[in-house]
């Protein structure tokens, strides 16, 4: 292999050696496969492709200074492919076989696991789709799932560095009691109208509000939202929006910190109430936020006044990264070493 410029990588798909498989037929799983084609076969008549059976998750391999790769709390990401499954009624694909598929493809790719210290990771990408054919609206009989790798650089180009969004009231990402809790691809799809407009009017994302009364926060963009204030850790309380693994963590170490935490409805009125605000999940790990703005309102809310991110999102920062690559005790138990 030409030897990678790990410390420029983009968050972007680059080829890798394998790939594993698994099809869900009769009632049950086949065993595990290990492939080398970037491809796959697909019924013309599958519902992944007509119906949006299809979820699929997010995690990623860290390489230590001791040599050891490290899954962060990978347990929590097959139990919300389980609980996507459940929400769009597709076979489950069960938590030791979850295991057993991601340790197998991250020790067959190894070689593309970027070093210590370059800034870059090993992105795993889980993928579960309807495979069977249907032309009649229901739930397919046939699954496949799927696992693949690709190292990747940071999600935004200039790292952890505050970035600039912007609140959008006329485009919904998910209903509530709808598909917005679930990791599916059918939310990212309802998003993209939002996403293009906010990058082409210069920003790196939009803030979507809750679809029902546009009063509050709901996520920003592919992430959670925080915000703090009087040493609070708050961030948004919401039948339509995804769990994330990086949020549920720094809720964690918010409250090892001696910071406290809220989950709540967040009004977007509060937005001139806080010293901080970002955006968390597994791709960005954290981004701080320098502006919110409010076009329809004519409001822009700024934060990071001197072009850095505010002390306690850098403390969580800090403290959530040193655990993942392995230079922190993982007092919480959510490392896992690949061997």
């Amino acid at each position: 292999m030409d030897i990678l410029d790990w410390k420029n990588l983009p968050f972007g798909y680059l080829k890798t050696d394998y790939n594993i498989r698994s099809e869900y037929k009769d009632g049950k799983w086949g065993d595990l496969e290990v492939s080398t084609s970037e491809y796959i076969d697909i019924h013309i008549a599958a519902t992944g492709l007509h119906y949006g059976q299809e979820a699929f998750e997010g995690l990623k391999a860290y390489m230590g200074k001791d040599g050891k790769i490290r899954l962060f709390r990978w347990d929590e990401n097959a139990k919300r492919l389980i609980l996507s499954a459940d929400g769009i009624k597709m076979a489950r694909v069960p938590i030791e076989m979850f295991r057993e598929s991601i340790f197998q493809v991250v020790k067959l790719n190894k070689r593309f696991v970027p070093p210590y210290g370059s800034g870059a990771t090993l992105y795993i990408r889980p993928l579960l789709y309807g495979s069977g054919a249907e032309v009649g609206v229901k739930p397919s009989a046939e699954y496949t799932f799927i696992v693949f790798v690709t190292p990747v650089g940071p999600y935004f180009k200039n790292g952890f560095k505050p970035v600039n969004v912007v609140i959008c009231r006329d485009v919904d990402r998910a209903a509530p009691k709808g598909t917005g809790i679930y990791k599916v691809g059918g939310n990212y799809a309802a998003s993209l109208r939002a996403d293009v407009a906010a990058k082409e009017n210069g920003y790196v994302t939009s803030i979507f509000l809750d679809a029902k009364e546009k009063k509050y926060i709901d996520e920003c963009g592919p992430a959670n939202f925080f915000g703090i204030k009087d040493n609070t850790y708050i961030t948004p309380k919401s039948e339509s929006i995804l769990n994330s693994i990086t949020n549920m963590s720094l809720i964690e170490l918010a409250k090892s910190l001696g910071i406290k935490t809220e989950r709540r409805q967040v009004p977007v009125e509060e937005l001139s109430e806080f010293t901080e605000t970002g955006e968390c999940g597994t791709a960005a790990v954290i981004t701080p936020i320098g502006k919110i703005v409010d076009p329809d309102k004519n409001i822009i809310y700024e934060y990071c006044k001197d072009g850095n991110a505010g002390p306690v999102t850098q403390k969580l920062y800090n403290r959530l990264v040193a655990i993942q690559m392995g230079d922190a005790p993982d007092e919480f138990g959510w490392m896992t070493v690949v061997e």
